[in-house]
């Protein structure tokens, strides 16, 4: 728990006092105060002031503003800054700039535009890291540590090239493990010294045509990001070891291996900027993602916007009430802070049409100051009631980086296979049912789970398939999809037929893959009288498994083409459990009606009923139980409860009569009674 110096949900977000003059600080403080803000995030993009030449630091207006927020009772998300290096550092010292796959250095400006191997870099930012911790370690404002921001670009310089062969040298010991695990006798490539190893880049045309040393080269870049997060980290926590540190993630992004980040941060923080018509059960599925990544601890929200983005194609306002509705989103799915970027809105510059708790005009008569002190006031009457509260979930979707990469950068089957939005559509099917999920590694233990989803589980790392089988063998239910089992953790085919080491658990054996453009499809037809929910017939695509089964049993068949009558959807026993097989890319309402089938036949169910839009979702804590019914809909809907609650908002007392209505973009957290 985070929370502890500061035991409510804390709400606030990007502060960014070096743009204005003082006189604007006093009027913040009072307007912070109204809006019941009690956390900012600051100084950070501030390096260059802190620090104006190479041996001059400047803290004394940072006093200022820490000893101002402590005086006002707020307290401060420290950043160390390094997350823009100063001018006088690129001019100096141009190896700090990274170099882009194209083979061109970058010059100076932007954010995060700074080589990970730099030596220079990483000796300047723990610099700066260590002289604010020693500064400030007792400061009574000090609450958490924010460490970069948004970390992700990779570089592709001669220093990181250098780095790269020290790192492969590590992982493989010898040259000819290395040529073995990237199959570089292929097209003669087989390399006899270290030196001839060259990062993947466009410089020379297409050289990533070897996708194990593609994946590799993203490995060792988040690996290298992740070190110079790393040496911050350490420089603080000598100094502040019971503070704790965290670094923003910007989203489901596939730069960094999360789920590696996870275990060094003390507490996982992310910014969520969903567009306006993107469905909400993809914004649900990326704070799940972030509550996994470490073990269901609850997350910080680091950054929202109050109203609109700036940097999006069409930047729409948040509706009245969709910035509350999606706060609350964020706690219900395990956040335990609600903050944004920014409070104040800048006036120049990129972000000048970024939204902000205080707008250009200056002032909080504005219809989103209103909302957001609402909001406020309503963080600081539930207090501590819902911290370090978890969520659980039996049903699992395994989502993992090294897949997402190794099926983007794959030589086919097809230009449209998006491994994310795959994930999305069985996420979806759950979501759209109210049953809970947690988005996790297929590293993790899976004993807990009564179903386990893996759409398009094409790469299998060393104990996956054992741990899945033992899942599916004590009695849980797991499906999968085409394009699984095919490749190692190296993006080497595993020989013997696909799915590899999962045909005996899948009972089937493909024999081939058919890959469909955007305008042809095929036909599922199931067998009479259906499965479940799964009856008639449903359209499918993109990718089409010609699969034999073996001691599975078929559910449905292809209804077209030269595989008419072949095998799409498998059932097959295993142990106590069953794994089912889906051979094509199915339209939505097929996977929704095969969730829900899993979903009863395993007692995985809502809480309870509610109208399509309603989103539902329980945090525990101890002996109790929230529940939270989040109204996506544009106009008034329905929950249909079969006891008696109290919502925590509004106070008031629920009891099992039918309908309870919910406003539109409404928000209700009920506790039985």
């Amino acid at each position: 728990m985070i929370n502890t110096k500061l035991p409510t949900i804390w709400y606030g977000g990007d502060y960014n006092p070096d743009q204005w003059p003082e006189q604007i600080w006093h009027e913040d403080m009072e307007l912070f105060q109204k809006a019941g803000i009690n956390v900012v995030t600051l100084p950070v993009f501030s390096w260059a002031k802190l620090q104006p030449s190479e041996d001059e630091y400047t803290f004394e207006w940072l006093d200022k503003i820490l000893d101002l927020i402590a005086a006002n009772g707020i307290y401060a998300c420290l950043a160390t800054s390094t997350a823009a290096q100063p001018a006088w550092m690129s001019r100096k010292y141009p190896e700090v700039l990274p170099v882009d796959i194209d083979g061109r250095k970058r010059t100076h400006g932007s954010r995060v535009n700074f080589c990970p191997n730099s030596k220079v870099y990483r000796e300047f930012s723990v610099r700066l890291a260590a002289k604010l911790a020693e500064r400030y370690h007792e400061h009574p404002s000090l609450l958490i540590w924010h460490i970069g921001n948004e970390y992700g670009p990779h570089c592709y310089c001669g220093q990181c090239a250098a780095e790269f062969r020290v790192w492969l040298q590590e992982k493989y010991g010898t040259i000819e493990e290395l040529n073995k695990q990237w199959n570089m006798s292929f097209w003669g490539h087989t390399v006899y010294d270290w030196a001839d190893i060259v990062p993947p880049t466009n410089l020379n045309g297409d050289n990533r045509c070897f996708q194990s040393m593609t994946l590799d080269y993203k490995r060792f870049m988040s690996d290298s990001i992740l070190a110079c997060y790393q040496g911050e980290y350490n420089a603080v926590k000598r100094i502040t070891p019971d503070i704790p540190v965290t670094t923003n993630i910007w989203g489901l992004f596939n730069g960094l291996d999360l789920h590696k980040w996870g275990q060094h941060m003390d507490v996982v923080s992310w910014d969520s900027y969903p567009q306006m018509n993107e469905p909400m059960s993809n914004v649900a599925l990326r704070h799940d993602y972030m509550r996994g990544l470490k073990n269901g601890q609850p997350f910080m929200l680091m950054e929202q916007t109050p109203s609109q983005q700036n940097w999006q194609p069409y930047n729409s306002l948040k509706r009245p009430g969709v910035m509350r509705l999606w706060s609350y989103q964020a706690v219900a799915r395990g956040a335990d802070t609600v903050m944004f970027f920014q409070l104040r809105r800048s006036f120049g510059a990129c972000e000048k049409y970024h939204g902000a708790v205080i707008e250009h005009v200056g002032h909080e008569d504005t219809r989103v100051f209103r909302e957001c002190a609402q909001l406020g006031a309503e963080l600081k009457e539930l207090g501590d009631t819902l911290l370090d509260s978890r969520l659980a979930s039996k049903v699992a979707l395994l989502f993992d980086i090294d897949t997402w990469n190794a099926v983007e950068i794959t030589s086919g089957p097809s230009v449209d296979l998006d491994y994310a939005k795959q994930a999305q559509k069985y996420y979806k099917a759950f979501y759209d049912q109210n049953v809970g999920v947690n988005v996790i590694s297929p590293l993790s233990d899976l004993s807990g789970y009564d179903i386990v989803a893996a759409p398009v589980f094409y790469m299998l790392k060393p104990g996956v398939a054992d741990r899945v089988k033992a899942f599916v063998r004590a009695g849980g239910t797991f499906v999968t999809t085409f394009f699984s089992g095919i490749v190692n953790e190296n993006d080497l085919v595993t020989l013997g037929g696909y799915p590899g080491e999962l045909r005996d658990l899948l009972g089937i054996w493909v024999e081939e893959i058919d890959s469909l453009p955007p305008e042809m499809k095929n036909r599922i037809v199931m067998a009479a009288p259906g499965f479940g929910h799964l009856a008639g017939e449903y359209a499918c695509g993109l990718l089409c498994d010609l699969l034999h089964v073996e001691s599975a049993k078929p559910l449905a068949v292809y209804g077209d083409d030269f595989y008419a009558g072949m095998p799409v959807l498998t059932e097959n026993a295993f142990g106590q459990g069953k794994a089912y097989y889906v051979a094509a890319d199915a339209e939505e309402r097929f996977v929704a009606d095969l969730c829900r089938t899993l979903c009863e036949q395993s007692g995985v169910a809502a809480p309870f009923r509610a109208d399509s839009g309603v989103e539902l979702t329980q945090r525990h804590k101890g002996s109790r139980t929230f529940t939270f019914v989040l109204n996506h809909n544009k106009d008034k809907a329905n929950v249909y409860v079969d006891r008696k609650y109290r919502d925590l908002l509004s106070k008031r007392e629920i009891a099992p009569a039918g309908a309870v209505e919910v406003e539109a973009y409404g928000v209700l957290i009920l506790e039985e009674v």
